[in-house]
């Protein structure tokens, strides 16, 4: 019976991933790998409560949006005012030598080639990649006291064979 209990566990948090999976995907979020160095962050963290969970998603979208305004901010300083490409004087005096024009590029055309990789992930996305990290662990824990209560199964059988054995025992001593 403990063993039973103990799968339909398992199968009720393999659901509720598959739930976090479906938020995520219906979203257009990522689902980042085990080993994204988000997640490493998380991990290290060693969450106990949700307050700690919701502390470590305030403090990583903190992080992320200064390193994206920080690269935002590192890629508009090669233009000038009105938004152009500033030339180097190396380009600049080779357009000259050939009589060619410069081409500007407004920022607002301009498109990352990591356009989404490089925003920062959003509060729901941390904390949906969080609760899924937590998921596998459960589950992996889960699995190890399933294989567990196999063994010991195996070993002395269930709980209408112990009883039975204390049974025939008991008989023996009276």
């Amino acid at each position: 019976m403990e063993l039973k209990l103990t799968n339909v566990a398992r199968a009720s948090l393999e659901e509720l991933r598959l739930d976090y999976e479906d938020f995520l995907r219906q979203r257009g979020l990522e689902m980042l790998p085990p080993d994204h160095p988000v997640l490493m962050r998380f991990k290290q963290k060693r969450c106990a409560s949700l307050d700690c969970v919701r502390d470590w998603v305030a403090e990583e979208r903190a992080r992320q949006l200064k390193i994206y305004q920080e690269s935002v901010k590192e890629t508009q300083t090669n233009t000038d005012q009105q938004g152009r490409t500033q030339t180097t004087d190396r380009t600049t005096k080779a357009v000259k030598a050939s009589n060619k024009p410069s081409v500007s590029v407004p920022v607002s055309v301009r498109v990352s080639p990591c356009h989404r990789r490089c925003q920062p992930l959003r509060s729901s996305e941390l904390a949906a990649n969080a609760a899924l990290s937590l998921l596998n662990l459960a589950c992996y824990f889960l699995d190890r006291q399933i294989s567990s209560q196999a063994r010991s199964f195996e070993k002395e059988g269930g709980f209408t064979e112990r009883l039975y054995r204390r049974r025939i025992q008991a008989r023996k001593n009276h």
